[in-house]
């Protein structure tokens, strides 16, 4: 009897070291699952803080892509319509769009506009500081850092007005880049011709835009 009673205990005592083994193991394991768990709900949190973006107003990207490749192509333009007596290169292969008098070609984030129309006098650098420019600080959204210059190109002076502005809303993604603005005005025998380059502020287009703008002619 003592020893059946003594072979009980001991089996007792097996069993809770048993248990206590697995509780042990057990512990471990809820702790490694608990910080699993944790960063498991990190990642909705940010998914869901990303997912409301759109609800808020679009901000202004301000280093977007935009740079026009180096082995960019340029092909004369010469309008049909209007005002005739000019011709300027631009982009192979843009969007071009024309509406009145004015012309656009888009590609991506740049876009070059050319305007023309008759005019009583040259333009000068207080004409584009008293007159463009109020009217562009109402057309252009967030309209900042006008600076006016005269310039010399291969057509002869013009009067030069850089500036930042925002672009539109793209209507897919509602984002809205933040651009400068190259405005050349040209003039001869009572014709003005506005030639406008564009493109985020950080894209490196120097020598591109100098290509157009040094390509302008008179014909």
């Amino acid at each position: 009897m003592t020893h059946v009673r003594t072979s009980g205990v001991v089996g007792l005592v097996l069993c809770a070291a048993l248990i206590a083994g697995c509780s042990g193991s057990g512990s471990g394991s809820g702790s490694g699952s608990g910080t699993t768990s944790d960063n498991s709900a990190s990642t909705p949190d940010k998914t869901s803080s990303a997912g409301s973006a759109p609800n808020a107003a679009a901000p202004t990207e301000s280093n977007p892509p935009g740079d026009i490749p180096d082995n960019q192509t340029f092909i004369a333009y010469r309008p049909s319509g209007g005002f005739t007596g000019f011709t300027v290169k631009v982009p192979e292969g843009w969007a071009r769009t024309t509406n009145g008098a004015t012309t656009v070609f888009t590609d991506k984030l740049n876009r070059i506009q050319i305007s023309a129309a008759t005019a009583t006098a040259a333009p000068t650098g207080g004409s584009v500081t008293n007159t463009v420019v109020p009217q562009l600080r109402g057309q252009v959204s967030k309209f900042a850092h006008p600076k006016v210059s005269v310039v010399q190109r291969r057509a002869g002076t013009a009067v030069l007005l850089t500036y930042q502005g925002d672009s539109a809303a793209d209507p897919v993604t509602g984002k809205v880049v933040r651009d400068a603005f190259e405005r050349y005005a040209f003039y001869r025998h009572g014709h003005e011709v506005d030639l406008t380059l564009s493109g985020p502020v950080n894209a490196d287009n120097v020598d591109p835009w100098r290509i157009v703008s040094d390509s302008f002619g008179w014909r």
